[in-house]
């Protein structure tokens, strides 16, 4: 059974593509493209469900046509329908790190070398033009710019981000709130 911590989402299906079963997916990570995975994994009635991928084609930098092995008609596809796309870590663990994509990050620790334990990235932002990782930290929800020129170190055995913040930026949530 593949449980939730060992996949990492990178998109979505939208809906059939043509009368051959294949589907249109958007997807936020290629890495399906560029590691030896075979297969994606889909989240159907609450559980990751791991299909093999026959074929595919990219239709723009964000979309592609995807043919997974024993979905061979329209109707059959159409059970994928806005269907969540994840990608084994495992796998995405053979990917150099500059080729990875944020939402890799997610489950991972932050770490600041000037204000100690931040805590772990529960989501990554992409709705405005700088990616955010979203933070949990006690009984808030920090907003942490994910950008490379703060990343120190990424150790990926033990899931931890070492990161040099901007002076006073974790200050500015503080005053948010009062």
């Amino acid at each position: 059974m593949i449980r939730k911590e060992e996949v990492y989402k990178i998109g979505l299906f939208n809906k059939p593509h043509g009368i051959h079963g294949e589907l249109q997916f958007t997807f936020t990570d290629d890495v399906f493209d560029r590691v030896d995975g075979d297969y994606i994994v889909c989240l159907l009635d609450g559980i990751f469900v791991p299909f093999f991928i026959e074929e595919y084609r990219f239709r723009s930098d964000s979309t592609a046509l995807m043919k997974l092995e024993g979905v061979d008609t329209a109707e059959r596809a159409r059970m994928f329908t806005n269907v969540e796309v994840y990608f084994p870590l495992k796998h995405a663990a053979e990917a150099e790190t500059e080729d990875l994509s944020w939402n890799f990050f997610v489950g991972f620790r932050i770490d600041d070398e000037r204000y100690g334990r931040i805590g772990t990235v529960t989501d990554v932002d992409t709705s405005t033009v700088n990616t955010l990782f979203v933070i949990e930290r006690e009984d808030e929800e920090l907003l942490i710019p994910a950008q490379e020129e703060f990343v120190l170190g990424i150790d990926r055995e033990n899931k931890t981000i070492a990161m040099r913040l901007p002076e006073g930026l974790l200050d500015l949530d503080s005053l948010e709130e009062d």
